[in-house]
């Protein structure tokens, strides 16, 4: 397919402009046409059947890795030691310039044929198509991990999310490697922290505060749990806060006049509560965009939600307690909305806070503070961009039937930044995501591994077919098939099962 046209544009523009020789400024059945006219020739190519045979006949190795990462804890703020498998991970299978950013990321990079001098440069230089998975979990780090394999289905914390993820991304890594695919520009593999909680993205911030990478980066995959069909191109918008109201407390009968802050922190809540309707209805006259804010079409109806997930205050039953804390999530499709929710929260909790201290003496007020502890930016994907139409292309040369979906995921980042980003499943199925019963099912999982590699190469731009044969399949001592005995011997604390597994339920769109 020769190089990428337009290689005088920046990498957001060629991004756009270079699904086929300009065709997203004709008419929208053109852009398709032409996008599963380019998948198609990619897909018909020799060394891409070699890939996509890779990942149908290693799905053990592919189980395997994810069931050696998962035993690794990777609690928030503290995913160091599963950092430190992925990066050998990275170096087993042969991508370039491994190594940790400030942050606490790992990268990989398949360069280019011929080889860049100096990755870092960015005079001239072909763009970066990103393709990453989080590394951290939900589950502090004492969480019991154990995993067990049963038949095709693990049973563990984090198995799916993201298990699942971190998976595909060496599974593509090794496929590409396998049929010795050269790529005309960077493919950069990241594991990535920060995603869930707390975290607050902090991760992929990071990757897009560096300045040679933003003004690289043309697309954006992101790998995040199971499932083979649908693709999150809105990105939820949220905000978390912490809300502290501190007073002088007491013993709950001689000082019983004192204002309790926990009674004026539930006073918030109701108050906020009162509010909810009205926060949740609000909406701009409905398009059929899927569930997908296009750049020219009426937005749908916008949903607005909050939660509060922690309350902690008091030391005793029969003292006022001194301290109560709250902790909020707000969330919208519509960052208009998330700021107006924002300007409620403080409301509710001021006057709450104003009418407890009402006839109180100065010396006993509550105070109150809310400090911002997370703040995932909205964002949409235009229906018109390259990554969607090319996707729609892999889908339906596939089989698949693309389902829009809205979700908060790493692809807030750069959504909201104007960089043309996806987060989709990894194949599979899961479940129980976020619990300590969490589970992975690997059949049917080369599918999405399938849909994830061509959207790779159709993004990349590739000439697929380098004049290098494919690895034999034993080339890579690494990859070699497992068979049971190695699956469950290469450590002792994974234990694997060989019992039947049970029927497999529909992939719901709250698993990704």
């Amino acid at each position: 397919m020769g190089t990428p046209p337009f290689p005088d544009r920046a990498p957001a523009a060629w991004a756009r402009e270079a699904a086929d020789t300009g065709v997203p400024h004709g008419p929208h059945t053109s852009m398709i046409t032409s996008a599963f006219s380019q998948v198609g020739q990619i897909a018909s190519q020799r060394s891409v059947h070699a890939a996509l045979a890779w990942l149908h006949l290693h799905e053990q190795q592919i189980m395997r890795w994810q069931l050696e990462c998962v035993a690794i804890p990777a609690p928030p703020f503290a995913e160091s030691a599963r950092a430190a498998w992925i990066a050998a991970r990275f170096e087993a299978l042969g991508l370039a310039d491994v190594h940790q950013d400030e942050a606490g990321n790992v990268l990989g990079v398949l360069n280019p044929a011929p080889p860049i001098a100096d990755p870092a440069a960015l005079p001239g230089q072909p763009p970066v198509i990103l393709l990453s998975a989080h590394m951290d979990t939900v589950f502090p780090g004492h969480t019991p991990l154990d995993p067990v394999l049963t038949g095709t289905r693990l049973r563990a914390p984090g198995a799916c999310d993201n298990g699942a993820g971190l998976a595909a991304l060496f599974a593509v890594a090794a496929a590409l490697r396998h049929a010795a695919i050269a790529p005309r520009c960077r493919i950069v593999f990241l594991g990535n922290v920060g995603e869930e909680g707390e975290g607050d993205l902090r991760g992929i911030r990071h990757i897009y505060a560096q300045p040679h990478w933003r003004a690289n980066i043309a697309a954006h995959l992101v790998l995040d749990g199971a499932g083979q069909t649908i693709a999150v191109t809105e990105a939820l918008g949220s905000r978390r806060f912490e809300v502290l109201v501190t007073g002088a407390g007491g013993h709950s009968w001689t000082d019983a006049a004192r204002p309790n802050p926990i009674v004026a922190l539930s006073e918030a809540i109701t108050r906020l509560r009162s509010k909810q309707t009205s926060l949740s209805s609000s909406a701009e006259p409905a398009a059929k965009t899927n569930g997908h804010k296009g750049r020219d079409h009426a937005r749908p109806k916008t949903r607005t939600t909050w939660s509060i997930g922690t309350i902690e205050g008091g030391s005793s039953v029969n003292a006022i307690p001194a301290t109560a804390t709250g902790r909020f999530d707000l969330r919208s499709t519509d960052a208009a909305e998330l700021l107006h929710l924002e300007v409620e929260l403080h409301r509710a909790v001021e006057d709450a806070v104003i009418a407890a201290n009402r006839g109180c003496p100065a010396e006993h007020t509550l105070r109150f503070s809310i400090r911002n502890i997370g703040d995932r930016p909205a964002g949409a994907l235009p229906e018109d961009a390259r990554i969607l139409l090319l996707l729609r292309a892999v889908d339906r040369h596939l089989g698949l039937r693309t389902e829009l979906r809205t979700a908060s995921t790493d692809a807030n980042i750069p959504l909201a930044l104007g960089v043309e980003a996806i987060s989709l499943g990894a194949g599979g199925a899961g479940g129980g995501i976020h619990t300590t019963a969490e589970w992975f099912d690997g059949r049917g999982r080369d599918v999405g591994l399938r849909r994830i590699l061509l959207l790779v190469l159709a993004l990349a731009n590739c000439d697929a077919d380098s004049p290098h044969e494919p690895d034999e399949p034993g080339h890579l001592d690494h990859l070699d098939e497992p068979d049971e005995d190695q699956l469950s011997n290469h450590n002792p604390g994974h234990a694997v099962e060989n019992t039947p597994t049970d029927s497999l339920p529909q992939d719901p769109a709250a698993e990704l």
